[in-house]
């Protein structure tokens, strides 16, 4: 549930921190592709009358760069950050199979709970990425880079990686044959829970008046889930022996 809490923030406020507070100017050429399909958003400076959406990304830009009243610039559609973490599981999970198939080769694979507990502390450390997006604004005073939100959820697609296919193993090997299917549903649950609460955590962005707090919390639910699971460890690897399926 807290995994699915912090790794949803890219359904809200992360992506109010790609729509308001990150660079996402496009350049023409790329604009002269990019505008055709859809994939731009047009800005516009209309002095007075610049509206809320134009208004809320000109807010914290150095004014040397805003566009002269009546001009335009052309950017990035938010809606493109959303795919950076389906283009990073992609690319990252050949590499991650691959790299638990060589520690399986040496004998050093973690086992199932390991993985999962490893996830979530990634997972933390993503939201420390975001910590160094706000402080390199200086707490949203300019617009931070887009490199900051890939690397972010780079990281996080790493913690996704380790641990939610690793959870559906867990309940399918562990679960009694006859109530397998009744456990999924409750895995799934434990989603659905973790979705609500992200968007209540989201919920709070505004409350914050240094956003470095807002992340800081992100990192410490995780990692106080990953101290949780790392102290069961001892535990959940003994069922999994005594399972035969270690």
């Amino acid at each position: 549930m807290i995994f699915w809490a912090v790794f949803h923030q890219n359904g809200d406020a992360l992506t109010v921190f790609a729509k308001d507070h990150t660079d996402r100017e496009m350049s023409p050429a790329i604009a002269a592709i990019a505008d055709p399909i859809n994939m731009a958003e047009t800005v516009t400076n209309a002095g007075p009358e610049t509206d809320t959406r134009s208004a809320s990304y000109f807010s914290d830009m150095d004014p040397a760069n805003v566009p002269a009243e009546g001009e335009s610039m052309k950017l990035y559609s938010t809606q493109l950050y959303q795919s950076i973490n389906p283009g990073w599981v992609i690319l990252l999970t050949p590499l991650l199979v691959a790299f638990w198939a060589f520690m399986r080769s040496r004998g050093k694979e973690p086992t199932t709970p390991t993985k999962i507990a490893i996830g979530l502390t990634i997972t933390a450390l993503s939201a420390l990425v975001m910590v160094g997006a706000v402080m390199a604004t200086n707490n949203l005073e300019s617009k931070a880079s887009s490199l900051w939100l890939i690397a972010s959820y780079g990281v996080v697609t790493i913690g996704e990686l380790c641990l939610s296919p690793m959870g559906l193993s867990l309940v399918s090997k562990l679960s009694p044959p006859r109530i397998t299917a009744l456990m999924m549903g409750g895995f799934f649950l434990s989603t659905s829970v973790g979705n609500k609460l992200s968007g209540m955590l989201s919920g709070l962005w505004e409350g914050f008046e240094d956003k470095t707090h807002f992340f800081f919390m992100n990192f410490g639910l995780a990692m106080a889930a990953a101290l949780m699971l790392f102290f069961l460890l001892r535990w959940l690897n003994a069922v999994m022996r005594e399972k035969n399926i270690y």
